[in-house]
């Protein structure tokens, strides 16, 4: 048998599922190799998909032809929309998933596809060759000794690489749901010049859900009129989306006593865990320590699937032993008889530094070596996805001789997510959120196919027939546009009642009907009755034409920023420059530059420690090198 392909994928994660399908989609041939068969797609903390800013980054994987929101739809358990009482930039959509059901479909998926072959093994050695002066990617080398070739390879490892386990003074090598951790990996990476982190993450308990008393805890329902992630998914009635409540819970001084008189034997304040964690999804003690004046946090009871009785503890992560951890558990209100049946605990791994890459999520110093998701040095199965799809787009692009895939910060918050990781880096764990796009009214849900899928079409991930299907929807949403800002409304009886009856001010003259819309107690729905002419239109088309018209003056300014920008990102810089020779640059601008090799002088403006000065110098020098 000849051991060779065209492309390997390294985990089977949520990274390396979108980069294994995604090549394998695009026609190349494509390897995908798992520690475990069994855990294709696994979900190690909560079994849930979206929330804050990840729900944008589900609907952008799909919108490019990604799994992820797909796969979501189908096992979702309950669905909702998070931000509702806020503008419409940060809407966002969370669905509670069923964990195995998820894990179930993924596997089924990937063993479907054609040009696609799942193996289990373990990627102890990266094989590489030199050719030009250069470091190029040949394959893979097995635990068991067997050398893969390929023309690339993508590195998704997840948590696994030489991870360790903390649960209050016990610490073994592990990974993530007792699984076996990656050995040899990391140090072929190191002995290729690659510069490694080490990070740490954590999850909650699970509890018997016979042992939880629900009926004194808040209820959470789902939402009445579920949106699926992806276009692929027929719109369901709620009752068929939302099959469980989830439930509330609150910490108490009881709890928080407990926690204190046990600070220093948690994990994270012994002096045992060395990796940085994630700010945003810290554990219950940092939160107390962080936080000292709250006398209470915010905790959800949720369920892992429908064919099990775990219940996942959302915002209860500890590294606390196993005899604190069950006196934290029953401190809570309806949790007196608490069973646990998996211990919390906290992960430590080792991870690439994202400026070892480019936009493109290939090595800088192996070319046709990728990296994606936790590798990375994100957090969250999201952002995970996200990365898996641009890095497997961009090896199938690379092999097949194509123009790599860069997404831009104003096209989307794959762009921000990806940009913010190879421009800044990161000590932490990093998380996508709203408030780091700078176009975050751009980034809406709702238009995430509007910004995206030319783009999946153009690469192979779209199918003509899909994307005749998007064409149609861009179509009745400009025409519909169209007919809002020039239709008029005379003042009338009929018309005056609707307005003063939803707060508005009455007419006295003619008004476009955009500009009623623009008055934020009036809707495109409550408009209806005195709007004769409206056409019978899809749900989506109404949601994105009235966000536009009624946001049209901000969208405007945030594209005029773009477009200036822009500029920018159409200046590239030299790749072997050396900032210490350009005349006037600051030593630590130089130095950073240096080290991140940013591609454009837009990429260079967005690297911490470079200035507008700084800028301004490297414009000149290219001036004068033209």
């Amino acid at each position: 048998m000849e051991r060779k392909t065209s492309l390997i994928v390294i985990g089977a994660g949520h990274a390396g599922i979108e980069a294994a399908l995604a090549s394998a989609r695009m026609g190349v041939r494509t390897i995908l190799f798992t520690m475990n068969l069994d855990a294709v797609g696994n979900m190690p903390c909560n079994p849930s998909i979206g929330g804050s800013a990840k729900g944008h980054l589900v609907y952008e994987i799909d919108a490019l032809g990604g799994e992820m929101g797909y796969a979501a739809d189908l096992a979702t358990l309950q669905s909702r929309t998070l931000n509702l009482g806020k503008g419409a930039a940060v809407h966002s959509k969370r669905v509670q998933a069923d964990r195995n059901e998820y894990k179930k479909i993924m596997k089924k998926t990937l063993e479907a596809e054609k040009n696609l072959m799942l193996i289990q093994g373990e990627i102890t050695e990266i094989l590489t060759e030199k050719c030009d002066g250069s470091v190029r990617v040949v394959g893979v080398k097995t635990s068991l000794g067997e050398e893969w070739l390929a023309d690339a390879v993508v590195i998704a490892t997840g948590t696994f690489l030489e991870s360790e386990i903390f649960i209050g003074d016990k610490v073994f090598s592990s990974g993530p749901d007792g699984m076996l951790p990656a050995k040899g990996l990391s140090q072929s990476l190191r002995d290729l010049g690659v510069e490694l982190y080490r990070f740490k993450t954590g999850t909650p308990a699970r509890v018997h859900k016979r042992s939880i008393d629900l009926s004194v805890l808040e209820v959470q329902e789902g939402e009445a009129e579920p949106v699926p992630y992806s276009v692929r998914t027929a719109k369901k009635a709620a009752d068929e989306v939302n099959l469980v409540p989830c439930h509330v819970v609150y910490t108490n001084s009881e709890t928080h006593r407990i926690i204190n008189e046990n600070l220093e034997r948690s994990a994270m304040y012994s002096g045992n865990i060395t990796g940085a964690g994630p700010r945003y999804c810290p554990s219950i003690e940092t939160k107390l320590v962080r936080f000292a004046d709250k006398e209470r946090h915010q905790l959800f009871v949720e369920p892992c699937g429908l064919d099990t009785y775990e219940m996942y503890i959302q915002g209860f992560s500890t590294s606390m032993p196993t005899d604190v951890q069950h006196e934290m558990l029953r401190s809570l209100r309806g949790f007196e008889n608490a069973e646990i049946m998996r211990y919390a605990y906290a992960i430590e791994y080792d991870l690439v530094n994202p400026w070892e890459l480019y936009p493109t999520l290939e090595f800088k110093k192996v070319q046709g070596l990728y990296g994606a998701g936790q590798f990375n040095g994100t957090s969250g199965y999201e952002e995970a996805a996200a990365q898996g799809l641009v890095a497997g787009i961009n090896a199938a692009l690379k092999i097949k001789g194509e123009p790599p895939m860069i997404l831009t910060r104003d096209s989307s918050y794959i762009g921000t997510l990806v940009d913010d990781l190879v421009t800044k880096g990161t000590e932490e764990p990093y998380r996508m959120m709203t408030s780091r796009s700078e176009y975050r009214l751009l980034l809406r849900q709702d238009n995430a196919d509007l910004r995206l899928t030319e783009i999946g079409h153009r690469v192979g991930l779209i199918s003509d027939e899909r994307y005749a299907e998007f064409c149609e929807k861009k179509r009745l949403i400009d025409e519909e546009i169209a007919r809002i800002n020039k239709t008029n409304i005379p003042p009338s009886d009929e018309v005056n009642k609707l307005l003063t009856d939803c707060g508005s001010t009455p007419i006295s003259t003619g008004i476009k009907l955009a500009e009623l819309l623009r008055r934020p107690e009036l809707s495109y729905a409550a408009l209806a009755a005195v709007d004769k002419e409206r056409p019978m239109l899809p749900s989506a088309v109404c949601r994105t034409v009235e966000i536009s018209v009624k946001y049209e003056g901000y969208i405007k300014r945030e594209l005029a920023e773009a477009e200036r920008k822009q500029k920018l990102e159409e200046k590239p810089l030299p790749k072997e420059l050396d900032y210490t020779t350009v005349l006037g640059l600051r030593l630590e601008a130089a130095e950073k530059l240096n080290k991140v090799r940013p591609a454009s002088v837009g990429q260079a403006s967005r690297i911490s420690g470079v200035n507008p000065a700084d800028i301004s110098v490297l414009l000149i020098y290219l001036s004068s090198k033209r």
